[in-house]
Parts: structure tokens; sequence; C-alpha cells
């Protein structure tokens, strides 16, 4: 099968008793021994068929072996941090999501180093890939910069030193980039977004190739507890039906506002890998089916009157769902950053980062276009 038909067929198998075209949603907690031969499930924070449903189709979608599902994307992202032990060291993009910032900072409480550093820079990435580093984290294109990391190049690196890499591939999905073939070990993705598309439930999944690896994610699972819910993985996995049909029209809805923002006098720098004086443009090409639905800009006005101004527009984090969102990264998604950190990568007060959604291109122009105006009044 290809990609849009497994996105509808894998893990949606007719019920072989009922004929029901959509499986059932299993809420149970706990299962009945003596029906089971040989017994399968035994309590829902290690196994439940709705949740295995949804990981056959992720997995399919890469080409995969293996997929764990989470409740969050933090959930997932933690599994990982679980393989690195006290000592090792951790190799991370500069530019990363506010909550991975987060999650890493947990990590260094337990003895894990963390070390950002420039991923485009092929030297940088050689000079820090020491014999004491258990894990490389990337994101492209990262949040909120939208800075694109040629991933055969760094996961080739890592495989030299026997690192691992896991790859956040949230911002582009499953339909527009896949790591694993790119060398990476781990796709991680925040089903919350474009995956299950409605800003309408919580989930985490990690993709990969290795039954080491698949026991050590669904051990963590279920002695943490970051086990989804029945109807959570229902709602994600009936999301992901329509993901290429959603991107395609976020894609064109991005380029469309991207085009109209390069003539607005009150926008300053646009970060977007679709742009061809983007750095990375060729690099986003090759990996990349699409340049993707969120981008950044800077602001030449009164930011806080122009994100007033908007009506279509939500002004919330989150992104890749059917609606559009702006939000200021200072002083949102990454404002739990420390400033100084912040303002080294260019994440300062002025930039705005745009999710595109389904809507009519039209329409979301003139509610952009208008708040930017109305904010850049003297």
């Amino acid at each position: 099968m290809r990609f849009d038909t497994r996105l509808v067929h894998v893990g949606q198998e007719a019920d072989a008793g009922t004929g029901d075209v959509v499986p059932a949603v299993h809420v149970a907690t706990t299962f009945e021994r003596r029906v089971q031969d040989p017994p399968r499930y035994f309590y829902a924070r290690g196994e439940n068929p709705t949740a295995e449903g949804l990981e056959q189709c992720l997995a399919s979608l890469e080409d995969a072996r293996f997929s764990t599902v989470f409740a969050s994307g933090q959930a997932a992202g933690a599994a990982v941090l679980a393989l690195l032990r006290p000592g090792q060291r951790l190799v991370a993009c500069d530019d990363v999501y506010g909550g991975t910032h987060a999650l890493f900072q947990t990590a260094a409480r337990y003895g894990i180093g963390v070390e950002h550093v420039d991923l485009t820079d092929r030297s940088a990435v050689a000079a820090a890939l020491g014999d004491d580093v258990g894990l490389m984290w990337i994101e492209t294109p990262t949040n909120p910069l939208l800075k694109v990391v040629d991933l055969e190049e760094v996961c080739g690196l890592a495989r030299e030193r026997g690192v691992r890499v896991v790859v956040d591939n949230t911002f582009a999905g499953p339909a527009l980039q896949q790591p694993l073939r790119f060398g990476a070990d781990v796709s991680l993705y925040s089903t919350t977004k474009s995956i299950a598309g409605h800003y309408d439930v919580l989930g985490g999944a990690l993709v990969h190739d290795d039954a080491e690896l698949d026991r050590a994610f669904r051990s963590h699972r279920a002695t943490i507890g970051g086990v989804p819910g029945a109807l959570d993985c229902f709602l994600v996995h009936r999301g992901l039906k329509t993901l290429s049909l959603r991107t395609a029209r976020q894609v064109q809805n991005a380029r469309a506002l991207v085009a109209a923002l390069r003539d607005c006098e009150h926008v300053g720098a646009l970060h977007y890998p679709g742009l061809r004086e983007h750095p990375r443009y060729e690099t986003a090409t090759r990996q990349m089916s699409a340049p993707g639905s969120v981008f950044s800009f800077r602001y030449l006005g009164d930011t806080d009157r122009a994100l007033g101004r908007l009506r279509l527009f939500s002004v919330a984090v989150s992104l890749g769902g059917v609606r559009s969102l702006v939000e200021r990264p200072a002083t949102m998604t990454h404002a739990a950053v420390p400033r100084d950190v912040r303002l080294r990568l260019g994440v300062t007060d002025d930039l705005i980062r745009v999710s595109a959604g389904i809507e009519d291109p039209a329409d979301l122009l003139d509610d952009l276009l208008t708040a930017l105006r109305h904010g850049g009044m003297p």
C-alpha cells in the first residue's frame, strides 16, 4: 500500500465479528484472561487494542517495524531521555521547542550533560561527538526559527561514533519528512499537532526499527504511566486519515502568506524553508516533500496591538491543526527558556510564529495583513 492508503487502512481493519469498518474503542482497563488463548492483554497501562491499531498505522507510514504511543509528545520525549545514564551527554540542536528545553533541564538534574550545538555546522557537530555522548536530539525544521538540519549528514556523523539519533519530526510530520530514511534511529512526534490535526487531543509517539528500543520504551511507558487513553488513541487515529489532505492545504496557505509578507513593509526577516533565500533551501528540498505549514518572521511594529487585531487567527500555542494560529515564542512557547539563551538564538520579542490552517487563503491574508498594518501604524 502507498502512503495515503496506509493512512486510512492500516490498523483500521473491519471487525471480524460485526463487520464494523471503524474498529471499536476499547476502554477497558483490565482484561479477562480465560477468554484469551494465548493471553495477550493484561492491563491497559501496558496493552490496549485501540492503541495498537494506531501504533501499527504510525509505524507503517515510515516503513518501520515499531511504534509506541504516549499520552503526549513530552511523555514520548521523556522515554527517549530515559535511555541515557548519569554521566552521559546529550547533544541537541541549539534551537528547540521550549518544552524540550524543560525536558533537558530535568535530565540534567539526574546527571545527564546537555550540550546545545548548531547542528547546521558540520565541524561543530563532529567536535561535540565525544565518547561520552549517548544520544543526539535533532529538530528540523527547528522551533521557532525554522533552521534546517541535514539529516543524512548529521546522522552519518553520529553513526560513525555509535551515537543514537532521535529526530523530533513534529513540525514536518510524516507526510512531509521521514527521518528514518536518512539514518535516524527514532522519529518522535507530538501527535497532538498535525497527526491528530484538530486541537482536541493530546498524544505522542516514537517510531523506529529496533526491537530493543521497543522493549525499553514500552517498559518505560508502563512503569511511569505515560499511556494514552483509548479514546485519545481513537481521536488521533481518526485525525490521521486526513493528514495528507490537510497538509497539502496548509502548505498551500503557508506559501501564500509568506509570499504576501515578503512585500509587507512591517515585516523584517522571514523564516521559511520554502524561500529560496533560506540558507538550507536545497537541503529542505531534498529531505522534505514540501516546506511545511509553519513559518516565523520579525515584526516591525507593535506586536501586542497587531495580535489584538486578529479575528480569524487564534493567538494560541500549538501548530499543525485545521485552524490557523499565531504566537509570540518569547512570551509563549519559549517563555521558560532563559532570556539570555533566547536572545542569543534570536528568539526576540519581535518574533511571531504562524501555523497555517485550512481556511480560505484570501480570508487569512486579509486578516493577517490588516492586523500587521494596524500594529504598524504610528
